[in-house]
């Protein structure tokens, strides 16, 4: 299961390569590392392992959606396309975001990666409690981030202070570190059952890190799993 995890990360900086090439092969400049993610499906390869891991327990193919009738209800909007659905018999089984992080600009898009959570959450989680899925069991929310591993990341960070004190916790904290903060708060508060964090380096060989056991693949996979057992 490593080596194909391993495997599924590199082919994300694959999939990344490969689509900014083509973009300057038409001729096309996007700003930044923009080329390298307006082409989508960087993140299929590791989605496709969770779906192999699914349909392994006993969860008919059909039942798990990538790519296409990925839409839920939401309370706040009419319906929000996740990455990866599973629904069996009429019931929501699970439905996992996957994201992912490179850098020059880490500052601006952590915060935009934190409200999106939220945002994601909140408005599922009250769809659910409206009763927009019917009689289902509640189902297993996940939050799957995956975060360009180098030295920008795992430099101290100071928090601007103007009028109040911010939490201690994120005193100094590194980006690396506010990830970590981020995924392990959000299923202490229980807007996901499950997270993971993974740092890689963007390279032809990735080496991939895990910065807490709590958030690693193998937890995240063994939690949807247990969640998803009474389903197949």
């Amino acid at each position: 299961m490593d080596k194909m995890f391993v495997a599924a990360v590199q082919s994300y900086w694959n999939s990344r390569e490969a689509q900014a090439a083509k973009q300057a092969a038409k001729g096309v400049a996007d700003t930044g590392a923009r080329s390298s993610v307006t082409g989508g499906a960087q993140m299929a390869a590791l989605e496709n392992l969770v779906v192999s891991m699914l349909v392994k327990q006993g969860l008919p193919r059909l039942d798990v959606r990538t790519g296409t009738t990925l839409e839920l209800p939401g309370y706040f909007r009419p319906e929000k396309k996740w990455d990866l659905v599973v629904v069996s018999k009429g019931q929501l089984v699970c439905a996992i975001e996957f994201k992912s992080m490179v850098g020059p600009s880490f500052g601006n898009n952590f915060n935009n990666r934190t409200e999106e959570a939220l945002g994601n959450s909140v408005d599922i989680w009250t769809a659910y409690r409206e009763g927009l899925f019917g009689n289902s069991p509640r189902p297993f929310l996940g939050f799957f981030f995956l975060l360009e591993d180098c030295e920008k990341v795992h430099r101290p960070v100071k928090a601007s202070q103007p009028h109040f004190r911010t939490d201690p916790v994120f005193k100094d904290a590194s980006y690396a570190k506010r990830y970590e903060i981020l995924c392990r708060r959000l299923i202490l508060e229980r807007h996901y059952d499950g997270t993971c964090l993974t740092l890689a380096t963007n390279e032809k060989k990735t080496k991939v890190s895990c910065p807490a056991e709590d958030l690693s693949f193998e937890r995240f996979t063994k939690d949807l799993l247990a969640a998803s057992q009474r389903f197949c």
